[in-house]
């Protein structure tokens, strides 16, 4: 007892001496909050993947209400992460891409894998493996631009690197190619641009040098190499091919190799270690940070992933620099992105108007019902629900002979409205074909309009 009272005496001294420190203060202070233009400062440079200077972005409201559902992606659970994840994989030499993804599928133990761009069996370097629900953006990452390093060898030996560099500084810029002989695909000539050549090292007495490029996706790097040797006039090919950059991802961003794999599952399977998967997979958003960005509130996140239009009231913030047409990635508040879009507006409209249609979705990422829907809550969809189950409005909300006077007025039928026109009955809408009645040849006929001879089978149809 004697312990608590001084416990209290203290407390009240405590309090005491705060009361008189306040004040003071009051006393020597002015506490009032100073009109300023300047907005609080939020330092997002170092926030993950799509979340990157968020703080940098056009703000339409900052008004909204936030939902415990969903989380970032970089916490999801295990489960989730690898299933919606991407390997960046040094490709070993000589199996091919199809077998390392199969592998890689096994290895996993998931569903469904894919790879962003086939490499030759004894071709290595950058191969991204797409697992699950990233597997939706394997077609993004096929087109995506790519750099090799080569070693080529010349068939007879070129003394003056000058005339060398000429030759490589010429094969750059869209190029006509054929697929080499040994090939998976058809050989037909097409184009394909070389966006940067540079000759890294050159040994001029063995006629073997190195060649780094800078290539559209689907350029065959042999057919360079025996293009080179025949603007020197001396032939050349290919001796070794490494891939060092696919879309986004280059070596040094986060490569790992089977066996690193292998071994982060055999770690997670026998000692329940996620440290080591998290370190080897990567989250799908990782293959959209070169898109511009569109954040939309979470109660609109489930109705994008309906397939519903991205409109203008739904929007939180938008980057700069949006173009009409161009592919932009939207995203929620936690930095999940729900789908790529095509934009339909700019970003000088988006922040002059107040509605409209921001973008329509091209590739849904999202699984559908992560976020709860939000749509249908309205004062007239209760009503509308409220009538139908009544059974004065059909399964589908449209009108019947029961459907009141008072919803009619509001919301009249397509019949009676002038844009829509009265679809037939089922009877008529089926596809009609003529049906051969009987097939008479006549040798000689008269036509009785114009009298001229018809030397042909006459089909009277109906």
């Amino acid at each position: 007892m004697g312990g608590d009272k001084k416990e209290k005496k203290k407390k009240k001294h405590r309090e005491a001496e705060l009361a008189d420190s306040v004040g003071e203060m009051h006393t020597s202070e002015n506490f009032i909050i100073q009109p300023s233009e300047r907005v609080a400062s939020l330092d997002a440079s170092h926030w993950p993947i799509l979340l990157k200077n968020f703080d940098k972005l056009n703000v339409r409201t900052n008004h909204y209400t936030p939902l415990p559902f969903g989380c970032c992606p970089l916490k999801r659970p295990i489960k989730d992460y690898v299933s919606s994840g991407v390997i960046n994989l040094d490709k070993p030499s000589n199996p091919s891409s199809h077998e390392v993804v199969s592998w890689v599928k096994q290895i996993l133990k998931v569903d469904k894998t894919g790879h962003s761009g086939t490499l030759d069996p004894k071709v290595t370097g950058c191969l991204i493996v797409c697992i699950g629900r990233a597997t939706r953006l394997v077609k993004s990452q096929q087109s995506a631009g790519k750099e090799y390093v080569a070693i080529f060898k010349l068939h007879s030996l070129v003394k003056d690197e000058k005339r060398l560099l000429a030759a490589v500084e010429t094969l750059t810029g869209a190029l006509f190619q054929r697929p080499p002989l040994i090939s998976s695909v058809k050989r037909q000539l097409r184009i394909r641009t070389v966006y940067k050549s540079k000759l890294l090292e050159y040994n001029a007495n063995r006629g073997i040098g190195i060649l780094w490029l800078d290539c559209e996706a689907g350029t065959y790097v042999r057919t360079l190499c025996v293009h080179l040797g025949l603007l020197l006039g001396v032939g050349g090919q290919m001796i070794e091919l490494r891939r060092v950059r696919s879309g986004l991802h280059k070596e040094k961003d986060n490569l790992v190799t089977m066996h690193d794999v292998l071994d982060a599952q055999w770690m997670y399977e026998n000692h329940k270690d996620e440290s080591y998967l998290r370190r080897s997979i990567r989250p799908l958003e990782c293959l959209l940070t070169g898109h511009k960005r569109v954040f939309v509130k979470d109660s609109a996140v489930n109705a994008v992933c309906y397939g519903a239009r991205i409109l203008l009231p739904g929007v939180l913030r938008y980057e700069d620099g949006i173009s009409v047409g161009e592919e932009i990635v939207v995203c929620t508040t936690k930095g999940e992105a729900i789908c790529i879009a095509i934009a339909q507006m700019t970003t000088a409209v988006m922040a002059s108007c107040d509605h409209g249609m921001v973008a329509k979705s091209k590739r849904v990422i999202m699984e559908r019902d992560t976020y709860p829907r939000k749509w249908g809550l309205g004062n007239r969809a209760v009503e509308k629900k409220k009538l139908i189950a009544a059974g004065l409005l059909g399964k589908f909300g449209k009108p019947n002979d029961k459907t009141p006077k008072e919803w009619l007025q509001h919301c009249p039928p397509l019949e009676q409205s002038g844009s829509a026109t009265k679809r037939p009955p089922k009877s008529l809408r089926r596809r009609t074909r003529p049906i051969l009645i009987r097939q008479i040849p006549i040798d000689r006929l008269i036509c009785p309009n114009c009298g001229f001879p018809l030397d042909e089978l006459q089909f009277r149809m109906t």
